[in-house]
């Protein structure tokens, strides 16, 4: 069961995991030994899966989002691990979802710029069969996180 200060450590370290033990210790009012025991019961019970350095997109020459709309004529298990054998090895394919509704797949990538999507376009089409597949670039992010609410966690 979680409490406050798990629920603290958690958003803390969603913040900047590079946080040292003693300032987060600090934050949340324990003893560094008890913050740092706290830490490894919130990886060892799987709250805590990974922990990663966040790269700034346009500095790394990626400023463009666009979002690609998938539909399929074949839902079978075969065309499935075809399509993600095509998509598993595109680094810019950053994010794909199955989702309900009148599309099959939304598949999100990070481009240099809006004539990249053309070869990427081209190598899943030559991988995989698709019903119809839809792009769209995105103007402007309005909200972009990789922090989770922590008051769900039990």
């Amino acid at each position: 069961m979680l409490d406050h200060r798990d629920r603290k450590i958690l958003d803390l370290l969603q913040a900047d995991s590079s946080i040292t033990v003693s300032d987060l210790a600090d934050r949340v009012s324990l003893s560094v030994s008890a913050c740092s025991r706290r830490i490894q019961r919130l990886e060892e019970e799987g709250y805590i899966a990974r922990r990663v350095v966040l790269l700034d997109r346009p500095v790394m020459g990626l400023p463009t989002t666009m979002f690609v709309i998938v539909r399929t004529a074949r839902h079978s298990a075969d065309w499935l691990e075809q399509f993600r054998a095509a998509i598993i090895d595109i680094p810019e394919i950053v994010e794909v979802h199955r989702m309900t509704g009148t599309f099959d797949y939304i598949l999100k990538l990070v481009l240099p710029r809006v004539e990249a999507y053309d070869g990427i376009y081209k190598a899943l089409v030559e991988k995989v069969e698709f019903f119809d597949i839809s792009a769209s670039v995105s103007m402007e992010t309005l909200k972009a996180t990789t922090a989770l609410p922590t008051h769900y966690a039990r």
